[in-house]
Parts: structure tokens; sequence; C-alpha cells
């Protein structure tokens, strides 16, 4: 009983000297990081200049990005902190952990430059508002929605579902097919005997009944019209439609003008054509 009843004094005369600082420690990373995502967020939704080109809905994505990333690197800086207060107040000397910290650091310099050119990568990603969490982008040949985005790395989901995780600093092109506004851009092939001045006028009056209908009015900024004869085909006569939207409604809207146009045209008889093969034989 004697040892059980040391020990106990042991444990109490340590948890009195150390127990105290110990949960002020732990409720101090607690709150610092409670009212540190608060702080960030109304400092982020203050000081964050418009950009006038960006809808409401646009310029919010663009703060909740860069609230997320902030978030991240607060939350890791706190954990640090927190930790070497910990190790302190139960007795372990982090003089040493910090010296072995900073040759870590020197050598981590020399080895892990792929990781500082990507941090260093992102952070101008974020500073030039490339893109944003919501954003349909393409790197490359790789496409998706961006999910997530750190100092490090974007995350993006492609239409089959597959996540693909990509370093910044592997980034040689951003193409952002969501940004500011979108196109409907459209080819669309007629027949040779069809009259183009009538193409025209039912193109444009498609488009535009389109742009006034209760339920699509709201994603098209310009309506969808004939822009100009962009090819003779081998069997089609191929005319060129653009309009615009708002931001990632370029494909709602293009699926909805294909099937509006097809109705019109076997309305008004205008052949869609498909390729065909005159063959001539020739007689003995």
């Amino acid at each position: 009983m004697n040892i059980i009843q040391k020990i106990i004094s042991v444990i109490t005369d340590w948890l009195a000297a150390h127990g105290f600082m110990i949960v002020a420690i732990l409720l101090a990373l607690y709150l610092a990081k409670k009212f540190g995502k608060i702080f960030i967020e109304k400092l982020v939704r203050k000081t964050v200049v418009a950009d006038h080109f960006l809808t409401k809905e646009a310029e919010k994505k663009r703060e909740d990005t860069i609230i997320r990333i902030f978030n991240g690197v607060t939350s890791i800086l706190i954990w640090l902190i927190a930790i070497m207060m910990l190790l302190s107040e139960i007795g372990v000397n982090i003089g040493p952990l910090l010296a072995a910290a900073g040759i870590a650091g020197l050598a981590f310099g020399f080895g892990g430059q792929y990781l500082i050119r990507d941090i260093i990568s992102g952070f101008f990603l974020i500073l030039e508002n490339q893109y944003r969490v919501g954003d349909i982008v393409c790197f490359d040949d790789t496409c998706g929605l961006v999910e997530d985005v750190t100092l490090r790395m974007t995350t993006l989901r492609d239409l089959d579902g597959t996540v693909h995780h990509i370093p910044h600093g592997e980034v040689k092109k951003v193409s952002n097919l969501s940004k500011y506004f979108a196109r409907v851009n459209l080819d669309l092939g007629v027949s040779y005997n069809t009259d183009l001045e009538k193409v025209i006028a039912v193109v444009d009056r498609v488009g535009k009944e389109l742009a006034e209908d209760s339920t699509w009015k709201e994603l098209i900024i310009k309506p969808p019209a004939f822009l100009r004869v962009d090819d003779f085909a081998d069997s089609a006569v191929i005319i060129k439609i653009l309009g615009e939207t708002k931001p990632l409604k370029q494909w709602e809207v293009t699926g909805e003008l294909r099937k509006r146009l097809k109705i019109a045209f076997d309305q008004e008889k205008i052949e869609i054509p498909f390729p065909q093969r005159v063959i001539h034989q020739v007689k003995n």
C-alpha cells in the first residue's frame, strides 16, 4: 500500500504543479482554432478586394478558397506551438528539438526544392485568383471540378468521378472553364441545298426564345445566335453559333439549344445531313 500511496502522491503532486497549465494550453489551443477561423473569415471577407468582373457567387467561391488555405496554415502553426508548450511543461527539453528542427530545415531546404516550388506556385495561384474551389479547370490534359486547393496541390474530380491530386509546381498551363462567363460554341451542319437565310432566321429565333424562357433566362447572358458560315464540309455547310452563359452553365444551355434546334429544323424541313458517299460504277 505504501508504494501505491507514493505513486498516487507523486501523480497528485505532478498534476497539481503542471495539470492546470496543461489544461490551460489545451483550452487555449481549442479557443485559438475556433476563434482563429472566425477571425480569418471576417478578415478575408473585409480585406479581399472585389473583382468587378465576378458575380457574387464567384466572389464568394474565391474568398472561400482563400479562407480554406489560411485556416490550414494557421491550424498547423497553432498545433506546433501547442505541442512545444506541452513538451516544455511536462519536462522535455525542447532546446535540442529546436536545434534539430533547424538542421532538418536546412536539409529540407536542399532536398525539398520541389515542395518549395509547389508552395511558391500555389501562393501565386491564390494571389492571382487563377481559379477557386468549385471551378471547372483543365491542367494540360486533366480536367475536372476543383474540390480542394492547398498551398501545395489542387484536388480535381473528373466527370467519371476519378480524383486527381496535382502539385502546383507540375502545372504548366491552367484553363479555367468557369471564370466570369462561359460560351455556347456550337458547330452545326446543314444541307448544301438549304436556304442559308432561312437557317440563320431559325437559329436566331430559337436562340432568342431560349434566352426569354423563364427556366433558362437566368442562365443566359447573351442569346445564342448565328455567327458565320464556318466551313464547307464534304456533306454539309457548317455554321457556327455563339452565345454567352453564366459560368458552368454552358453545357446545360448548349444541350437545350441542340434539342430545340432539332425540333425547329424538323418543322421547317431543314436537313441536318449525315456523311454520304457516291460510288460510280464503271461499265465495261
